[in-house]
């Protein structure tokens, strides 16, 4: 009689959503993915090779609080921004993913970071799978980025840069970028989800046995995430999005995932024609030259820790169209409606026969709820053609009742708003939107001294 065999569990896996498969497919059978369904066995041995025992690793357990942090120090970057974002600098053997679309600046920024690392005396070696050594060299004339202690490389195989690891010895390795790197262990062309997982995690087990901070870059998709398996961030220790407007110089690096420090932290850049400068206070970038036209007021947002005063414009024009305009830029369409109709109902100012156009100075995108008294406040002085004076700045949160409601992190806006100058401030303490428009009117009547239309 013949034996039966024994049922074996699910031999299949995604490595997008995790669901299981006895054969293999093209298409996971979830997440609609493409690719992503791979032996359980190789998926494991990417776990396991990742999650290989460290020096050190095999001692006894010991209580937290016997641990000395000094033994895991950090070193700066040289660049502070960055720093910020990293919670204070790399840690030895973190390994940080920095994603981007095409020509935000991604190998500007770490171009510069390994130059800063160069000069304080640290081995670095840069490799780069996407651009020749003569075109990073070029880079760096433009930038001022020359420096010995930086090592160059343009390799697409992944054993090949390993043996560059090897003879150079670098205190910091930036790869440039995981998908155009290529492993021999894996098949199909770079890019494809099992090279990228086979490069990374390679990486990110050098990464740990040696000590050695790794900074990889990762390309995105066209919603914005990063290309390759999801599994890619749950490995790395940091996540980094370098974000901005090609039409504007102003980078954001934002942290979305930080094993070591807060993520909640935004480092801030301007894009020049030398390269990339920190930007440590970019309040003055978010105003404009202190006009006193109708249709302005200033609110002050909030990026990451950071209070960053935003001025905000509106233009209104008279229409006979069925269906007026409404433009925006830098601000929620969605909440400047809201923002609109409550104004006509409940302050009595009319939009419905203007065409409405609101936009943010610099480039900023300001789309939190404390942008709407702000907008509530300049698209009523444009309206009126009164102006709003220069010393007053406002923030809060509208409701549909036409009620001022608080914003997060209040205090933090309201210090800010004080060191820059602004003497009055428009909250939720004025409790409505009406009365929001009598505050505004009255501290411009206290201030007889502002050469200015009365709101």
């Amino acid at each position: 009689m013949a034996t039966r065999k024994p049922t074996t569990a699910a031999a299949y896996r995604c490595t997008e959503c995790g669901w299981t498969a006895h054969k293999w497919v093209g298409r996971c059978g979830e997440c609609q993915q493409w690719g992503t369904v791979v032996e359980s066995a190789e998926q494991t041995g990417i776990l396991r090779s990742v999650t290989a025992v460290a020096p050190g690793a095999s001692r006894a357990a010991r209580p937290i609080t016997a641990i000395d942090t000094a033994d895991t120090p950090r070193r700066s970057t040289g660049v502070g921004e960055f720093d910020r974002v990293l919670g204070g600098g790399l840690v030895p053997g973190a390994a940080i993913l920095l994603s981007g679309e095409p020509g935000v600046g991604k190998s500007t920024l770490l171009l510069e970071v390994a130059a800063k690392a160069a000069q304080s005396g640290r081995r670095v070696l840069y490799a780069s799978a996407e651009e020749s050594t003569g075109q990073v060299r070029l880079r760096a004339e433009r930038t001022g980025a020359l420096h010995d202690s930086l090592y160059l490389a343009s390799e697409t195989d992944l054993a090949t840069i390993l043996g560059h690891v090897d003879e150079v010895k670098p205190d910091l390795l930036i790869v440039d970028s995981v998908q155009t790197v290529s492993s021999s262990m894996s098949d199909g062309m770079a890019g494809h989800p099992s090279q990228v997982r086979e490069v990374a995690a390679t990486l990110i087990r050098t990464a740990k046995d040696r000590d050695l901070p790794t900074i990889i870059v990762g390309h995105v998709t066209k919603d914005g995430s990063i290309a390759g398996p999801r599994i890619l961030e749950h490995l790395v220790d940091v996540v980094c999005h370098f974000e901005g407007d090609r039409q504007t110089s102003l980078r954001f690096v934002r942290a979305l995932k930080n094993r070591f420090g807060p993520t909640d932290e935004v480092g801030c850049f301007d894009m020049t024609g030398a390269g990339i400068a920190e930007v440590p206070d970019p309040s003055a970038l978010f105003l404009g030259h202190g006009s006193t036209e109708p249709g302005t007021c200033v609110a002050i947002a909030l990026e990451g820790r950071r209070a960053l005063p935003v001025e905000v414009q509106a233009l209104t024009i008279t229409t006979n169209a069925p269906n007026p305009r409404r433009i925006v830029n830098g601000v929620d369409s969605a909440r400047v409606a809201m923002v609109l109709a409550v104004l006509e109902k409940k302050a009595g100012i009319v939009t419905s026969n203007q065409d409405v156009y609101v936009s943010t100075v610099g480039g900023v995108k300001f789309t939190e709820p404390a942008a709407d008294l702000a907008i509530a406040l300049a698209v009523a002085g444009a309206v009126r053609n009164e102006a709003i004076p220069k010393h007053i700045a406002a923030i809060g949160e509208l409701s549909l009742a036409g009620e001022i409601r608080p914003v997060t992190q209040a205090a933090q806006r309201r210090t800010e708003a004080v060191r820059l100058g602004y003497r009055d401030l428009i909250d939720s303490r004025s409790s409505r939107l009406r009365g929001a428009l009598d505050d505004v009117r009255a501290r411009s009547k206290s201030r007889p001294g502002d050469d200015i239309p009365r709101f």
